[in-house]
């Protein structure tokens, strides 16, 4: 059973994402050592289980945000994929006492907007950027919707909206890595955004130079959650919530 083909299906277009966000129950501090030391093999058996249908990723929160300790992020190229696992996955003694409290869906897309076609400038400084920093530590998740009077304008209208949006974050892409998933009528949202970086103060000035911009006034939801986590295997996620709480 081969695995998934990570490097394709990250740059694939109609690929889902499915984020989930966990709060681990303080229950799960009282089950026996022994239960919380075998719930990271447990859980990497249900990956393994899963490795030619999803790829999985881990992001520990708890310390960040208070609502949640840890949410994975699953891509598929079939929808049902990436629910079986978060379904199995919710049967493992650790899955079994963690509450769900965010959930997104979304797929990835070509450009809309800034395509060599439409704003040859700004998709040349698009694909001009690198990323240059050291590997990226940390993930952030934003959900984004937009209001009625967004999706009624013409393309031309949204497209001079995006550009204004973009051309404040290209000297960001250095230190931002980016990823965008739509989710219209797939979650109760019309984006996903999804970012890695080792620069949180980079991140930072980016939210704040797109929160400048005068498309930021179609937002009906930014964030609401925005969970912010660190890029870790699911291995040490499990194993580092296990020994956490095994010192309660």
């Amino acid at each position: 059973m081969a695995p998934i083909d990570r490097a394709k299906i990250l740059t694939d277009l109609g690929v889902f994402g499915d984020f989930a966000v966990y709060k681990l129950r303080p229950e799960y501090a009282m089950l026996p050592a022994a239960d919380r030391k075998a719930a990271a093999a447990e859980v990497l058996a249900v990956v393994e289980k899963h490795k030619d249908k999803v790829i999985v990723d881990a992001y520990l929160t708890r310390g960040f945000d208070a609502k949640s300790d840890y949410f994975l992020r699953v891509h598929a190229y079939d929808l049902a994929a990436a629910q079986k696992f978060l379904t199995d996955f919710r049967a493992t003694k650790f899955g079994s006492y963690s509450d769900v409290t965010e959930n997104l869906v979304g797929i990835t897309k070509a450009l809309n907007y800034i395509t060599k076609q439409k704003s040859e400038t700004l998709n040349a400084g698009l694909f001009a950027a690198t990323y240059t920093d050291p590997a990226p530590r940390y993930a952030i998740m934003i959900p984004v919707k937009k209001n009625a009077e967004w999706w009624n304008m013409t393309p031309e209208q949204r497209l001079k909206e995006i550009e204004v949006h973009t051309a404040p974050t290209l000297q960001y892409l250095v230190n931002v890595k980016r990823k965008l998933y739509h989710s219209t009528g797939l979650s109760d949202t019309d984006f996903i955004t999804y970012f890695e970086t080792n620069d949180l103060g980079a991140f930072n000035n980016l939210l704040i130079a797109l929160a400048q911009v005068p498309e930021n006034k179609y937002h009906v939801r930014w964030g609401n959650p925005t969970v912010l986590g660190t890029i870790q295997s699911i291995d040490s996620v499990v194993k580092t919530l296990s020994d956490a709480d095994r010192s309660m």
